[in-house]
């Protein structure tokens, strides 16, 4: 498969566009997911897990099926980001939705969701291993170096806060409670922060347009929930600690 270059720079402008759009609506108004979900008049559900299993997947299967129908020759550097990409996914495919305690979603959401996760686990993917071109010499390249520390610093801390959210009640409980500790002393929406940072991380790594377009689709699209979810806590607990901030610590 060639690299279609020109296909792949109109889809980073397009997501960024996108991005931005997104991000506008969501300040106006709520995205209907997780709590927010009850607020939206819908006859169709799908159970938390069965709809981030179903709406995660293509990000890791597309590039799978694309890597093994074409089978190209990569290098290491595109093979360690190709490897950062599908891993990610991977967490959040068959480990994430497996464990999540979360709410039903809308199927229009869950829908949405996997056609996004599908096109851009392919262009993601097909930059990857049919575009890049990155040369031994970028294993040793400062912004491969810093862009890893910071994709594996942001996992950490979305997987961490995923944890804490998971631990929050006990079974059959159904109340809201304060997370507490890791990032969530400094932040609302810790997990969002943390896959924020990740997908910055990986931007400085792959030093590329279309990773910078997903990580700026990924700020713009969960930076408002986080914001979301911010005034949500204020709202319903008066105790919640008011030196926290929405996503940014310290600042936002």
């Amino acid at each position: 498969m060639h690299c279609h270059g020109s296909l792949v720079t109109v889809y980073c402008c397009v997501l960024i566009a996108g991005g931005i759009g997104f991000s506008l609506r969501q300040v106006r108004r709520q995205t209907p997911y997780g709590r927010y979900a009850t607020q939206v008049a819908s006859r169709r559900w799908v159970p938390a897990k069965p709809a981030w299993f179903v709406q995660e997947l293509p990000s890791f299967l597309v590039p799978v099926l694309l890597f093994w129908g074409t089978m190209p020759k990569l290098g290491l550097g595109e093979t360690l980001l190709f490897c950062l990409f599908c891993g990610h996914y991977f967490q959040r495919t068959f480990v994430f939705s497996l464990l999540t305690k979360g709410r039903s979603s809308p199927l229009r959401i869950v829908l949405s969701s996997l056609t996004f996760c599908s096109v851009n686990g392919f262009v993601q993917s097909h930059y990857l291993l049919h575009c890049a071109a990155y040369g031994d010499a970028w294993l040793a390249d400062w912004r491969l170096v810093l862009g890893l520390i910071v994709f594996f610093i942001g996992m950490g801390i979305n997987v961490h806060s995923d944890y804490i959210l998971r631990n929050l009640r006990k079974p059959g409980e159904l109340h809201y409670s304060i997370p507490k500790g890791g990032m969530f002393e400094y932040v609302s929406g810790a997990n969002f922060l943390g896959e924020i940072i990740e997908w910055f991380g990986f931007a400085v790594a792959a030093w590329s347009m279309p990773a910078l377009s997903f990580a700026v689709f990924t700020l713009c699209s969960i930076g408002p929930r986080a914001y979301h979810h911010h005034r949500f806590y204020l709202k319903i607990f008066s105790d919640y600690p008011q030196s926290r901030k929405a996503v940014i610590p310290f600042l936002f």
